[in-house]
């Protein structure tokens, strides 16, 4: 087995995940979502890759409908606004329910501009370990990359969402501001009801209102663990394997342990250091913080 020929197969090197990631979204369909407009009331949930995304889709649709559960994938209704046109979804369709909501990977200066913005940030060597974990058994065969690899010669040097620190910093500046909910995604599972409390706030709706109570159950750890196939992100798989050069069989999983911290136990010292230097190098003349842990407490 080679991880170039033109069968499709995962792949079983870095060069071979490069290679399909490649293909993941057409120039067309980035062109819609970057000349996208939204309007004042719409939600833009906005995070660098594994950062919370999901459980923020499944919150904010939760409050805005009282808990709707009708859909076969979450994409279906709280589109990914760069890859929407390649899954077959259109921007402008109605949604379920006011507000419309929508979630980007993209960094500030190339994401909508909207009113109301909802960003979520997630410690970076968990963050590395989740999307390590999300790519196997998808992009590449489990067991044929380390994480050591994976990171070092794959995040590095950035995903189609760029590189972790830059996107951050991108985002900084809005967080004081009254259009954005910036919180942290360890936040967010340590108190989930106060954090969908505060979600609930910023859509205007009141933190004593039933919805509120049904999106914070329907957004546990449990809840949609049970669900997990309207999690997976088997609609983009499904309408993107085949222009990746990606078996059809391929699976994955969004909801895993709900848990925070345990990133830097899979990860090498190696790249500890290199994820470190990056963020003082970065992160803290942008932000004043010389740690992840020192921005989460001053954000909270």
């Amino acid at each position: 087995m080679t991880d170039t020929d033109a069968t499709p197969r995962r792949a079983i090197t870095v060069e071979g995940i490069q290679r399909r990631m490649a293909g993941f979204a057409t120039r067309e369909g980035v062109r819609r979502g970057l000349d996208f407009s939204l309007r004042p009331s719409d939600i833009l949930i906005a995070t660098y890759p594994k950062a919370g995304t999901t459980l923020m889709q499944q919150i904010v649709h939760g409050l805005r409908t009282g808990g709707d559960m009708d859909f076969d994938e979450i994409t279906e209704v709280v589109p990914w606004i760069e890859v929407a046109h390649d899954v077959g979804l259109d921007l402008d369709a109605p949604q379920r329910a006011d507000p419309r909501a929508f979630k980007t990977h993209l960094s500030r200066d190339l994401a909508p501009k909207g009113r109301r913005n909802i960003f979520v940030v997630r410690d970076p060597v968990d963050s590395l370990v989740s999307f390590f974990h999300f790519f196997s058994g998808w992009v590449f065969e489990p067991g044929t990359v380390s994480v050591r690899d994976f990171a070092l010669d794959f995040v590095f040097h950035g995903t189609r969402s760029g590189r972790y620190w830059e996107h951050l910093v991108s985002w900084w500046p809005k967080r004081l501001d009254p259009d954005t909910l910036w919180l942290c995604f360890e936040d967010i599972v340590a108190d989930l009801p106060a954090a969908t409390a505060r979600v609930a706030a910023f859509l205007d709706l009141d933190p004593e209102h039933p919805n509120v109570e049904i999106a914070t159950r329907q957004a546990s750890i449990d809840f949609m663990r049970q669900h997990g196939s309207r999690f997976d992100d088997h609609l983009v798989r499904n309408a993107r394997n085949a222009a990746c050069g990606l078996p059809a069989s391929g699976t994955t999983s969004k909801v895993r342990k709900g848990k925070s911290g345990e990133g830097s136990r899979e990860v090498p010292p190696e790249v500890l250091e290199v994820w470190d230097r990056e963020w003082q190098r970065i992160v803290t003349p942008a932000t004043d913080h010389r740690s992840y842990a020192e921005l989460r407490a001053a954000v909270g």
